[in-house]
């Protein structure tokens, strides 16, 4: 009888194991695809912190940008932030309710108003419809206690030096492969990268004279003493990317490289392409009919 009961309870030990294994496995996303290694993450807040009942929570996207609710550009999100939840089906539209908050306007942070007592934070990026990406692209889920009176931080005994850019070769080029300057492009296109006399290195690699490449999106160049932001006119593609998918809506558009360091801070001296024009969904001149040029009408008597 014994040996029967531990075997019983062994077998419903496995069956609850096996339970939680496959709860906790996430399901594949919505249509839109994410890139490789690409990571969302809330910064400088770790699991376990006590914070007040007034936090700002600031968002990190890694190797993707950021773009607004239904704006369909590839390789972009906006970010919601699950609170006191699970993550929720990722195959559909994320909720829009206390526990689920969007930032469809592309908000890379909030102030955000908790009671007092434990709760949990997640992040999770959704597409132009507000779905997963696939691979579904999610923060770690972190547990933090409000208190009415938070803790004064500790004093720290020596700050953090500032980011030094690193140096590139005085020979470094950076340019777009294609498509050339002047180009007529559909709505979708692939825009090619090209470096010499450096190599490429993903975002946190630190690796002399390489980098990544940054994709600037009708902007001009940022300051060079600081981060390249992350959004929707500045690209990042810190997997190592040399070559994007871009949708844009029709028009003229500017591109331009600039090349960042393992801190996606620009090299000293900074290693940029040159800007080019694309036109968008637009028909080339050639395609047109010279202006003023009329087709003559066949006279009635046939002459």
């Amino acid at each position: 009888m014994k040996a029967n009961a531990w075997a019983l309870l062994a077998l419903m030990l496995g069956l609850v194991l096996t339970s939680n294994a496959v709860s906790q496995t996430p399901a594949a996303g919505g249509p839109t695809p994410s890139l490789p290694g690409a990571k969302v993450e809330i910064i400088g807040l770790e699991d376990g912190a006590v914070i007040g009942p007034k936090t700002t929570i600031h968002f990190g996207l890694h190797g993707m940008g950021v773009a607004p609710a239904g704006t369909k550009k590839v390789n972009s999100g906006h970010h919601h932030l699950l609170i006191d939840t699970d993550l929720p089906p990722l195959d559909q539209p994320i909720p829009n309710d206390e526990n689920h908050l969007h930032f469809g306007a592309g908000q890379t942070e909030v102030e955000l108003s908790l009671p007092p007592g434990p709760h949990t934070l997640q992040l999770l990026l959704s597409d132009a419809d507000h779905i997963p990406h696939t691979p579904p692209v999610y923060s770690d889920k972190i547990h933090v206690t409000v208190v009415e009176q938070p803790p004064a931080p500790a004093p720290s005994a020596q700050t953090s030096p500032p980011l030094v850019p690193h140096p590139s070769p005085a020979d470094a080029r950076l340019y777009i492969q294609s498509p050339v300057s002047g180009a007529y492009v559909p709505a979708t296109f692939t825009v090619r990268f090209g470096l010499a006399k450096m190599g490429i290195a993903p975002a946190g690699v630190d690796k002399p004279n390489s980098g990544h490449h940054h994709l600037l999106i009708d902007t001009p160049l940022p300051p060079f003493d600081q981060p390249i932001p992350n959004d929707e006119n500045h690209l990042h593609f810190g997997a190592g990317q040399t070559e994007a998918t871009v949708t844009l809506p029709p028009g003229r558009h500017t591109l331009q490289l600039l090349l960042g360091d393992v801190n996606h801070l620009p090299h000293q001296p900074p290693v940029f392409s040159k800007p080019i024009v694309v036109n968008v969904g637009m028909t080339p001149p050639s395609a047109r009919p010279p202006h003023g040029h009329h087709r003559r009408r066949p006279h009635p008597s046939g002459a």
